[in-house]
């Protein structure tokens, strides 16, 4: 899939995205001193549940944003959006300047989450028919390893996606990464759902089409 021409980048944006995630210590002063903000703390499982979307409140906001391709260059844009049904991740994804993805993410846990008890996770999401990731860090650090999953959706069609941590793929910008250790259960650090162009190792994710798209979360849960 070829990219289009470049566009304008749009650096404030770019700089509300570092703000949010907290991504330099200097900048996580600066959100304490002049905003009052503190680090989110991790979900508590009731029966299981991580995030019911439909009983959402401030906190949710305060927790999850957009992280979008501008911090590489790119123009995608993507919200989350409170909804009565849950939470609605939906944007625009472009393939200019040699961008590609748009995600919503957590900032970062503090303490982090320890779901050393279960198995996985269970989303139940409605889709618009294109493949989605699911990821989820153990270390706090910005750019760090990641454990990814894929998961098809159906469009218009409520689905659960149960997401084994035995098969999440570890990998490092859409590259897997051999001999990585395994997911560290009893310190989840963030959480993240992505659209991308790419599955895994330049390999293209055969159910993408750029442009406008749509995924409504309900529950992120634990089994």
């Amino acid at each position: 899939m070829a990219s289009v021409d470049r566009q304008p980048w749009d650096f404030g944006r770019f700089l509300q995205t570092l703000t949010f995630f907290e991504t330099f210590p200097f900048l996580r002063w600066i959100r304490k001193m002049f905003f009052g903000s503190t680090p989110p703390p991790p979900p508590q499982p009731l029966a299981g549940q991580l995030f019911d979307f439909t009983q959402a409140d401030a906190t949710v906001k305060a927790t999850w944003g957009a992280l979008d391709d501008v911090v590489m260059g790119g123009v995608s844009t993507s919200t989350i959006q409170l909804q009565a049904e849950g939470a609605l991740f939906t944007g625009n994804v472009s393939t200019a300047n040699s961008g590609g993805f748009a995600s919503i993410r957590t900032r970062n846990f503090e303490p982090p989450l320890n779901v050393s008890g279960y198995s996985g996770l269970e989303l139940q999401v409605k889709g618009d028919g294109q493949r989605y990731k699911f990821l989820i860090r153990d270390a706090d650090s910005w750019d760090s390893l990641a454990y990814s999953y894929s998961f098809d959706t159906v469009a218009n069609q409520w689905t659960i996606i149960r997401i084994p941590f035995a098969l999440m793929v570890p990998v490092f910008r859409a590259k897997t990464v051999t001999n990585a250790p395994e997911l560290n259960r009893d310190r989840i650090y963030s959480l993240q759902l992505m659209l991308s162009k790419f599955e895994y190792d330049g390999a293209l994710n055969p159910q993408f089409s750029p442009g406008e798209f749509q995924l409504l979360i309900r529950t992120i849960a634990v089994y």
